[in-house]
């Protein structure tokens, strides 16, 4: 029997275009995968992966010492100055030079001297007040207990050789040392400084 061709040409041309679609679709699931899915899960790794790890904060470190650039601002702030010998017990006082905020000792007494705070950063480079030792000392007090502790360390300490206004005072550290008596000198500073009794008597007294 004859087939009439040109009824059989549009069946085919169905048929080839189901195909194509079909073949389409199973390429499309062969992926496995959703584009934007596939997307938003490399996204959430990428943040997961860049997000910082906590780290616990350091303690916090104790204050450091304040440093002083002359005998003025070490008079300005003492409650007390004084002359004297280191005892095994404390310090003996042969001489006020200035007083002040309450403190009051009478030369021939005997005061309690205290260490800096423990944790002090500067402590490690703190000299040892030895008995038999002479010094002028620039003091605070401690306010809950009937102690003072030297300004800042070595800063409020003067060692002091001889007798009278000409006995020489220095500076009991090189780093920790004022570089002058009212101005302060750039160029002196951090190499100790030497000065004269009689010199930190008329400082003291000039402060009101």
């Amino acid at each position: 029997m004859a087939v009439d061709l040109r009824r059989t040409r549009p069946l085919w041309a169905t048929a080839t275009a189901v195909l194509a679609l079909a073949a389409l679709s199973a390429c499309g699931g062969s992926g496995g995968a959703d584009p934007v899915g596939a997307a938003a899960t490399s996204s959430a790794a990428t943040s997961s992966a860049a997000a910082p790890t906590a780290v616990a904060a350091p303690p916090p470190a104790k204050g450091k010492l304040r440093g002083y650039g002359t005998v003025r601002q070490l008079s300005e702030t003492a409650d007390l100055v004084v002359r004297g010998e280191v005892e095994p017990a404390g310090f003996r006082v042969d001489e006020v030079l200035r007083a002040a905020n309450g403190a009051s000792v009478n030369a021939g007494a005997r005061i309690t001297l205290a260490s800096l705070p423990a944790g002090v950063p500067d402590m490690a480079h703190m000299s040892t007040l030895e008995p038999g030792q002479v010094a002028v000392l620039y003091l605070a007090k401690d306010p809950a207990a009937s102690t003072f502790r030297t300004l800042s360390g070595d800063f409020g300490v003067f060692d002091v050789t001889g007798a009278g206004d000409d006995a020489v005072a220095a500076s009991r550290s090189q780093a920790m040392a004022v570089s002058g008596l009212v101005t302060e000198d750039p160029a002196a500073s951090g190499h100790g400084f030497r000065t004269t009794l009689g010199q930190l008597r008329a400082v003291a007294a000039q402060v009101e």
